[in-house]
């Protein structure tokens, strides 16, 4: 019994001498667990709530862009047959579109707009005759300085497509344009007032124009000398901008004008350009649309119907009923 009693107390030793690592072990791990917990409830120091302050900005400034367009394509036809009355039979096409892209990042915001159109007619037993051609490309960069007023740089590129003329009565067609005959690109920096995301004003006192006439024969009825395709200006410019405006239910008006003084020419002769764009929505395909565009420029030579030669008020009007389609 009494060497039981000592193995059980040598066996029982022995487990205890096992069991003492293993107890402290145990026990550090217990106390790292209460170590991460309270460290968990400690306030988040000023390096990490800098990081964290650093994310959010990055996130509060990121880019937002709002893109849309607005395409239509007008066609009418009239066909005669025994009409006492006379007349004469003929087709149109009319098509036209005009993209926005808009970015807004902090203060920084960001412009853009594309208008191309092209149109037709073509009278029976007569040739194809252009009634309409334009190419127009907007772009402004802004940062607000105060308020609603900003820095501005702001590029125009203005041309058409295709070859243009002038049908003089008892002659033969006569050109009078051409893709980049002329192609007018201009830049301009000054200030830019936004009270409204739709309407802007800018004034640009230093703005060059560059004046560009491919077409040697051209040359003389846009400003240009013969042997020059370039023509640069330098001037003020004052631009007034109603972008896609709903003045009533479904009718959307969008207008600019343009007023350029050329420092090195005859600043008193206000070069004048503007636009207009009344679009009336009758369903989500069925629309009819107006675009009317004046333009006055002392620089541009034009024939009247006597035969004299000098500057004269452009004017153009538009008007058809078809099919758009917008996003």
């Amino acid at each position: 019994m009494r060497n039981f009693v000592v193995v059980l107390l040598l066996l029982i030793g022995a487990v205890c001498a096992q069991a003492q690592p293993s107890g402290r072990a145990f026990m550090q791990m217990i106390g790292k667990i209460d170590e991460a917990i309270e460290k968990a409830n400690m306030p988040v120091c000023e390096s990490e709530m800098s990081d964290k302050k650093d994310v959010e900005e990055v996130v509060r400034v990121r880019a937002d862009w709002k893109i849309g367009s607005s395409n239509s394509l007008n066609f009418s036809q009239t066909s005669l047959s025994n009409w006492a009355s006379g007349g004469q039979g003929q087709i149109s096409l009319k098509a036209y579109t005009d993209w926005t892209a808009k970015m807004k990042k902090g203060r920084h915001i960001w412009e853009n707009r594309f208008q191309a159109g092209y149109g037709f007619i073509h009278a029976f037993g007569d040739i194809n005759k252009k009634s309409d051609d334009k190419l127009i490309f907007d772009t402004k960069w802004g940062f607000q300085a105060y308020d609603k007023l900003y820095f501005s740089a702001a590029f125009n590129f203005i041309s058409q497509m295709t070859q243009g003329f002038e049908y003089p009565k008892n002659a033969d067609p006569r050109k009078i344009s051409n893709f980049l005959s002329p192609g007018y690109f201009t830049l301009g920096f000054g200030i830019d007032y936004k009270p409204v995301p739709f309407f802007s004003i800018s004034a640009s006192p230093l703005t060059s124009k560059l004046v560009l006439v491919t077409d040697t024969l051209l040359r003389p009825r846009y400003g240009n000398a013969v042997d020059k395709a370039v023509r640069m200006e330098l001037g003020a410019q004052i631009k007034v901008d109603l972008v896609k405006k709903e003045v009533f239910k479904n009718v959307i008006i969008s207008t600019d004008l343009t007023l350029f003084s050329n420092y090195l020419g005859t600043p008193s002769n206000i070069k004048v350009l503007w636009n207009l764009l009344v679009d009336m929505k009758v369903n989500k395909f069925l629309s009819a649309e107006l675009r009317v565009n004046m333009i006055y420029d002392d620089e541009i030579r034009i024939t009247d119907r006597n035969g004299n030669v000098g500057a004269r008020l452009q004017i153009k009007e538009v008007f058809g009923v078809g099919f758009t389609y917008k996003f």
